[in-house]
């Protein structure tokens, strides 16, 4: 996010979020080193998950509602259609309290990050940012969606 154009899409903070939560689904590093030590400024799946579709409303929409605004292409959409689909359907198996190994430990978990990961990667490029980068954390994301 630090090389995205942030005028470059209409609503580039929604853009962002959807960016940094599918970065944390989608990288299983990070779920060892952060989310299951319990790091401190990054948030827990749950949260990531609501960050995914909190503003976009993307659990109840296609995101090919928002190509234009948040997205700037159907493949880009479709993608992140996917990974949603797959991290909602975990969160409503195991919870939204559940404690992250719940999450890590589903069957559909590998399904799930996979999916992220791919949305994550063509978000990330499309911005002309490195997709491997490890995730920003919160307070990093909510000084840059300032306006």
């Amino acid at each position: 996010m630090g090389g995205m154009p942030l005028n470059d899409m209409p609503w580039w903070r929604w853009r962002s979020n959807v960016r940094s939560a599918l970065h944390m689904l989608s990288d299983p590093t990070f779920h060892e080193t952060t989310w299951l030590t319990g790091q401190e400024g990054y948030g827990d799946v749950t949260d990531a998950v609501y960050r995914l579709v909190e503003d976009t409303w993307l659990d109840n929409w296609s995101a090919e509602r928002y190509v234009g605004a948040i997205f700037r292409d159907t493949a880009e959409a479709a993608l992140v259609d996917v990974a949603v689909l797959r991290v909602l359907r975990i969160l409503h198996q195991v919870g939204p309290d559940a404690p992250v190994t719940a999450y890590l430990e589903h069957p559909g978990w590998p399904e799930a990050v996979r999916a992220a990961r791919e949305a994550h990667v063509r978000l990330a490029t499309a911005d002309g940012e490195d997709p491997d980068t490890p995730p920003r954390s919160l307070d990093v994301l909510r000084i840059m969606t300032r306006s």
